[in-house]
Order: structure tokens, then sequence, then C-alpha cells
């Protein structure tokens, strides 16, 4: 079976939330005076890959922050935060009682525990941020915009998160998130892959680790096909500042459209490791036979690229300028990979031994053999 393209996200969230990991990252600037009131954020969750990012720039602008979880992921993370411990299955009694301004959502995956959450919290906040994903959108064949059509499950009573429902029961999250605060008081963020220090995940950070290693080096497709991430740092950024604004909608969050390539990839992993590799362009068919039949299988072989030629191609790119029209800002994707190295040399050796997505290194000599035998 052909692995689609939101396969392959839903498979990262999947495992984002499976191995959520309190990110170290790079100090934080100073304190930020950004002429707004302090506002009182309750962040349902915080303490994965991209809450941390998340609270600490609330922090940073003066809000104040108060974490709802289950305290079993990173507890120790924010002890000078109140957490209160609950539970988004039948666990929201900590809840009551209680009244913040907004509210941000970036643990729900399950439609019932976020309408729970919405219906509990629609007379406590006055705004509604949930992150969704571009998972929840049914076709990768043509460009994406916030409009297209949503992805569909028959029985919407699943609850099991799988790679074949995740997508569909995000887009039925965002549903009753907007039935219970009403689309002007709803926010929701449709991010593609999430990268930067603090990813578990190792789609994006495989390429710059890869490339450090230098000597041969297997590359998907063509120089010129077209990829699209979102630093984690960045969307955190525009989550606060829509809670700042209140700014009500649905936004896909990632790099600009075909604004950046594999070929600009390679040069700016070779840039900031110092390192030239000898790359080896294989082509869409041989890459894919790679993903399906890798040990890194969740991830593929060549994770964040998609073909974008031939029966398998998936050549949509997703649209997010109203983002950017909203204030997101993209930093040169060069900087996330340069960022991602300085955490990568912080984690201990049991951590980066064995990485999440790519190549292991035995198969891919393995590949590299077969292709330089294919090319005669």
């Amino acid at each position: 079976m052909t692995t689609s393209r939101r396969d392959i996200i839903k498979a990262g969230a999947l495992g984002a939330a499976a191995l959520s990991s309190g990110v170290l990252g790079l100090s934080a600037p100073a304190l930020a005076n950004t002429g707004s009131r302090s506002l009182e954020i309750l962040v349902l969750g915080g303490t994965g890959f991209i809450g941390p990012h998340m609270v600490r720039e609330a922090l940073r602008r003066g809000h104040s922050v108060t974490l709802f979880n289950r305290g079993r992921t990173n507890n120790t993370l924010f002890p000078d935060l109140e957490t209160i411990k609950g539970d988004r299955d039948n666990g929201l009694d900590g809840l009551q009682g209680r009244q913040w301004d907004v509210v941000i959502d970036n643990s729900g995956y399950v439609p019932r525990h976020v309408r729970d959450s919405a219906k509990l919290l629609a007379p406590k906040v006055s705004h509604y941020l949930f992150v969704s994903t571009v998972s929840v959108y049914a076709s990768f064949t043509s460009d994406i915009e916030e409009d297209s059509p949503l992805a569909t499950i028959a029985d919407e009573t699943v609850e099991q998160v799988t790679n074949e429902t995740y997508g569909a029961l995000k887009a039925l999250c965002e549903q009753a998130v907007t039935e219970e605060m009403g689309a002007e008081r709803t926010t929701v963020l449709r991010p593609t892959y999430i990268c930067g220090p603090g990813d578990r995940t190792d789609r994006f950070t495989w390429w710059p680790v890869r490339t450090a290693r230098g000597g041969e080096m297997l590359w998907p497709g063509q120089p010129d096909d077209h990829i699209q991430i979102i630093d984690v740092r960045d969307f955190g950024n525009f989550t606060v500042d829509c809670v700042e604004n209140r700014t009500a909608g649905t936004f896909n969050t990632a790099t600009p459209e075909r604004g950046y390539t594999m070929g600009e990839l390679l040069a700016d992993c070779q840039a900031v490791t110092a390192t030239e590799v000898d790359d080896l362009w294989v082509d869409e068919a041989f890459a894919l036979d790679a993903s399906r039949n890798s040990p890194a299988r969740n991830h593929g072989a060549f994770p964040v690229w998609h073909p974008q030629r031939g029966p398998d191609a998936m050549p949509a790119q997703v649209i997010s300028a109203a983002a950017r029209s909203a204030g997101m800002h993209n930093r040169p994707v060069r900087e996330t990979a340069r960022d991602l190295l300085t955490w990568w040399a912080t984690l201990p050796n049991e951590r980066t031994s064995k990485l999440q997505a790519g190549l292991p290194a035995d198969y891919e000599a393995e590949l590299i053999a077969r292709w330089k035998e294919r090319q005669g």
C-alpha cells in the first residue's frame, strides 16, 4: 500500500505524542514588552515537544500560565508554574470553579475529550486555541488551503488514535471546539512537520545529523523538489500572537509554499555542519521502495520529502499565506538546522545513537550499493 503524505505526517505526530520530551533548547531572550495586558493562560498539556516553546514564549511576554496535564511527562520542567493534575478522559474536575482569559489546547486527539474540555471551559475563557494538523485534509494531490476538503471517518465514535484515524479524529476535534466555543472565539492551527530543538521524531533532525557524518549520502527525487516544515519556535510565537490578539479562524502553518527545496536543504546541512557529502540523488521509485522496506518505516527513509512526479506523486503545497498575513514569521531553515545541531550536542549518547527517522547506517550502505549497481 502506498504511503501517503498524510500517513507520514500522522505517524510523526503520533510519535511526537508518544515520545514527547521537554526541550532544553536555547536560552530565552530577555522579557519582551508587548504593550498588551498580561493574560491568564491555561495550557492543556504544556510539557511535551511544542508545549514548552509556547509556555516559555508566553512567560517571556509577561503572561501568567497554568498547566493542566496528568503530571507524567517532564513534571519537573516548570516547577514554578501551577500545574493542575487531571485527565482529558473524564478527569477535568480540577478545572471547575476557575477562570482564565484564554486556553491553548495542544493535547487534544479524541473528539469526546476535546468537546468535554471546550464545553467546560466555554463560560470560563474568552478564547480557545486548538492545535490541529494538516493531516485533517482529505487529499494531498492539489494545493491545500484552509477550506480544502477534510478527512472523514465512517464511525465517528471511534476513539483509537492510529495512522488511519488520526486526521479524521483531529478534524472532529476542530468541529467540537468550534461548536462549543463559537467560531468567533476559536482559533485552529494546522501545522505541517513541526521541527526544531526538542523534536523526538528526528524527521528533520536526521538530515543535518546524517550530513555531519559525511561520505556518500542518498538524497531522494531531484534537488528542485519542494518541502515544507514549521520551526517549533515560529509555531509557538504565532500561537501566543493569536491568543494575545484573539485572532479567530483557521490557519495552515508552514514555510512558504514552493519556497524551499531539497537542494537547498542539502546546501544548508553542509553549511551548518561544515561537512561535504557525496550526494547521490535517487529517483522517486527507488526512494519509495526504500521507505516501504525501511526499519524506520513509521517516519520513512527520507523524512519530510514526498515524491512530486509519477504515479505516487504528492505535489501539493500547504498554502499558509493567511497565517503570514496574521503575523506568522518563518525563520530561515538554515537557522532551524543550526539550532537543532546545537541542541543535539547536549543530548546523551543513548539518545543520539539511534535516530527515530531516516536511514540506519547499514541499510543506507545496502541501498547505496544497490543504487550503484543499478546505475552500472
